[in-house]
């Protein structure tokens, strides 16, 4: 049976955050809301880590996308 690994991250400044943003690989605008710098790897011994642009669309439901993905609107 396979145990999930916990994921490390840390909380990134950004310029954007909480104002009005566009995925420009989904199209979905809404709202920056946090970005992130995770670790995506699958192996404890080896990190990959990756920032993070979690932006909530106008449903309410976050997305999460590369930061290079993040236009202003």
């Amino acid at each position: 049976m396979h145990e999930a690994v916990p994921r490390s991250f840390e909380e990134v400044p950004h310029a954007l955050l909480y104002q009005r943003v566009r995925d420009i690989a989904s199209g979905v605008e809404g709202e920056l809301m946090a970005v992130v710098r995770e670790d995506v790897s699958d192996d404890p011994v080896r990190e990959r880590w990756v920032r993070l642009a979690y932006v909530r669309g106008p449903s309410g439901r976050e997305i999460s996308t590369a930061v290079a993905n993040i236009q202003a609107v």
